[in-house]
């Protein structure tokens, strides 16, 4: 029987982490600005199959008109056709760019929170172990002598880590 109410509050709070995930989401998404919400449609369509497929049949269409019999308004090597694509590759690209930015700002927030709940779940981990040390070292067990719990009792020093990872790494 208590096993089930653990795992009654375990998916209690599951459900609740994913519907904070999800406000926090939802929360980000309203205050884009209209260019942001802009630039996210045009990104979002752009990048769908149908696009892709509906710009193959407007090129052709546009090619055979003027390579075929009849009055041509763009005779090849289709230069209005170029001026055309040229500036609709250039504004998609800007609408990328915009919608891209805004999808970096909220990876650096998320990036910021992860880090803050990492150091937070390691200086837990920290005082329980000290905490842990302390009763061992209490009943004389000798798992309080321990070497690596020594070690891993200490506090972890976020600069530091970060000096040594980066003294370790290969230059690119």
């Amino acid at each position: 029987m208590r096993r089930k109410s653990k795992a009654v509050s375990s998916d209690q709070t599951v459900r609740r982490n994913i519907l904070e995930i999800g406000e926090l989401e939802k929360t980000a998404l309203d205050q884009r600005s209209r260019g942001e919400r802009i630039g996210d449609s045009i990104s979002q369509t752009a990048g769908k199959m149908w696009f892709i497929a509906l710009h193959a049949v407007w090129f052709s269409v546009w090619m055979a008109a003027n390579l075929g019999l009849g009055k041509k308004f763009d005779p090849f090597p289709f230069p209005f056709l170029t001026l055309v694509v040229s500036l609709e590759a250039i504004f998609l690209s800007l609408f990328i760019l915009v919608s891209q930015n805004r999808a970096s700002r909220q990876s650096e927030a998320r990036a910021h929170l992860d880090l803050q709940v990492n150091l937070l779940a390691e200086l837990e981990a920290t005082k329980m172990l000290q905490l842990l040390r302390a009763l061992c070292a209490h009943n004389g067990l000798p798992e309080a002598d321990d070497p690596e719990v020594k070690q891993l009792v200490q506090r972890t020093e976020p600069k530091r880590l970060v000096k040594e990872i980066r003294s370790n790494m290969p230059e690119v």
